[in-house]
């Protein structure tokens, strides 16, 4: 038809090296013709580095200042979430370095890959990770030392906003207008935010009540329990019972 062009459409296979592929079609007297384009793309690892302070108080502050993009900042948050608190933890003065993938194809950025190491220092504590992938081609984060940067629990099992109320064994209560223990973490989040299980377990307990609206009991091992209270609902299949895996979501 008339007005009908050149195109082309452009794709990724997923392999080892990703290979972006463009179908180029071009319209010729007798009809139309088509070809395949191949190019390998160029990883480029790039550095950038942030503190937190008091203008930048949180790591996505810190990152978005640095010019880290939300998929890089939820990665490192996501490295380093077993030992750093990022609703509890962070104080001015700490900083990160991080290293990770930037891919061009034909000078042009196509996106961003994996973080390759990065360090955070809190509260005078340096915790350093290094990406490696193993001879399966399964990969994780290490310390230097070659020690997993995996735990038996997460810090955070929420995205969340802030912190509405923390630990606090003398707080005055909101309602009774006296001192009671508050002895959890409440964060604030839009309804319907994912809640994970801050460590493998079993559901112990799936219920409501009118103190704590819709909560779940997460037993691990022996010695170990979770709650989670205030939840707006309750994933599908989780009830009494029911083995979960750390970082699964369970609302």
């Amino acid at each position: 038809e008339d007005g009908i062009r050149d195109y082309k459409v452009t794709g990724v296979q997923t392999c080892a090296l990703p290979i972006f592929d463009t179908l180029a079609i071009q319209r010729t007297l007798g009809g139309f013709t088509s070809s395949w384009e191949s190019a390998t793309p160029e990883t480029m690892i790039v550095h950038e580095s942030a503190s937190i302070t008091e203008d930048l108080p949180s790591l996505y502050h810190a990152g978005k200042a640095a010019g880290l993009s939300d998929n890089i900042i939820m990665k490192l948050s996501y490295v380093f979430q077993w030992d750093i608190s990022f609703a509890l933890d962070l104080r001015t003065g700490d900083a990160f370095d991080v290293m990770y993938e930037k891919i061009y194809v034909d000078g042009e950025l196509v996106k961003e890959g994996d973080i390759v190491a990065a360090t955070f220092i809190n509260n005078g504590s340096t915790h350093q990770a290094v990406r490696y992938t193993d001879s399966k081609g399964r990969s994780d984060f290490y310390t230097p030392a070659g020690l997993s940067m995996r735990k038996a629990f997460i810090r955070d099992p929420v995205h969340f906003s802030y912190v509405s109320s923390g630990f606090n064994m003398s707080r005055l209560h909101p309602i009774h207008k006296r001192a009671m223990p508050h002895r959890g973490i409440d964060y604030a989040a839009k309804q319907g935010t994912p809640v994970v299980a801050a460590g493998d377990g079993k559901i112990a307990i799936r219920r409501r009540n009118d103190a704590s609206g819709n909560y779940v009991v997460i037993q691990h091992g022996e010695q170990y329990t979770t709650k989670y209270l205030h939840l707006s609902s309750f994933a599908r299949d989780i009830k009494p019972g029911v083995s979960v895996k750390i970082g699964r979501a369970h609302v």
